[in-house]
């Protein structure tokens, strides 16, 4: 089948059409470049533009009527910016994407898979949500896919659009091929500020936030396998029908991530074990916008979906570590 990717030129969105393509699919990307890079394109079907350009949108299905889904990636995701540029995160995580999601249902391609984010939760005594856990969003960046997420309710129990609602986790890692990956020269992430210190490029690794009221005071984080999140988005493409028939609703909502919990220090202690050597550190103070976490309840992907996560927490660390030896012979630049 043909599905339309939107930001499939970013670190998920190429990896993810990578997956698509392996399971015999073609994805279509669209991706305005703001973010993502031309490089992780290769030879895709692609068009260079906007999610909220309604023209485009019609080009592109009329150039391809065989279309079947949409994943809706495109989006800023970075949790200190959207403090400080709140605006830009709801115009175009929020407004533009209604857009998106009208254009999709007047053409009649009404099948969306949207990805949201599990910094939508609420802090939890134990840690572990599943999808009917409270939640309170921290963040402009969280308190937009939270938004969207109650858009797609609302519009698909109003209309004939379908949503499937997949909320991330922590991806790390890279496609098996290393042909993307993360590609920010100041990653925000941990795991890339992990590999830039290992790497020397960065002095230090600076752990944000000490005394939360986890089990040793850092925040807690389910890291999960960038291939196997991609894989994910590939089970809901491919059960997209099936899956709501048995919920029996216009849309849904699923956790993406391993059912394992490790806090940042959990997260070094494995980093070095990975890398064999230690990693220079120093604490600091939470970043704003942080959560202190949550990790996965899988349950409802594994029965419905049929996807569960196969790859391990250090199999993500050292897929991060071999892209971040990659990255300069992609992107031209470690």
């Amino acid at each position: 089948m043909k599905v339309l990717v939107t930001g499939g030129a970013g670190y998920i969105g190429s990896i993810t059409s990578t997956a698509l393509e392996q399971a015999g699919h073609t994805p279509i990307v669209l991706d305005s470049l703001l973010k993502g890079r031309r490089e992780f394109v290769r030879d895709r079907i692609f068009y260079e533009g906007d999610i909220a350009d309604r023209a485009l949108l019609r080009r592109i299905v009329a150039e391809h009527p065989d279309l079947d889904c949409t994943i809706h990636m495109a989006a800023r995701i970075v949790v200190p910016e959207s403090v400080e540029r709140p605006y830009e995160y709801y115009r175009d995580n929020v407004a533009k994407s209604l857009e998106l999601f009208d254009e999709l249902r007047s053409l009649g391609k009404p099948r969306l898979v949207f990805s949201s984010s599990a910094s939508v939760y609420a802090l939890v005594d134990d840690f572990e949500v599943d999808e009917t856990s409270p939640v309170a969003p921290a963040s402009p960046y969280a308190r937009t896919k939270r938004v969207m997420e109650m858009a797609l309710e609302d519009i698909s129990a109003g209309s004939d659009l379908r949503a499937i609602i997949l909320r991330y986790f922590n991806p790390i890692g890279s496609d098996p091929d290393l042909t993307s990956g993360s590609y920010d020269r100041e990653p925000t992430h941990v795991i890339g500020q992990l590999v830039l210190t290992a790497r020397g490029l960065r002095d230090e690794f600076v752990i944000t936030g000490t005394d939360h009221p986890t089990r040793d005071g850092t925040g807690i984080r389910d890291y999960i396998h960038v291939w196997d999140l991609a894989r994910a988005h590939v089970c809901a493409v491919e059960r997209f029908d099936d899956a709501l028939a048995a919920i029996d609703a216009p849309s849904t909502i699923f956790n993406v991530g391993t059912g394992a919990g490790a806090t940042v220090r959990e997260l070094l202690a494995a980093f070095e074990r990975v890398y064999g050597a230690s990693v220079p550190t120093r604490e600091a103070p939470p970043r704003p916008g942080d959560a202190v976490g949550a990790y996965a309840n899988v349950n409802k992907a594994g029965d419905i979906l049929g996807w569960r996560s196969a790859l391990t927490l250090e199999d993500g660390i050292a897929s991060a570590l071999e892209w971040g030896k990659k990255r300069e012979e992609v992107l031209g630049f470690e």
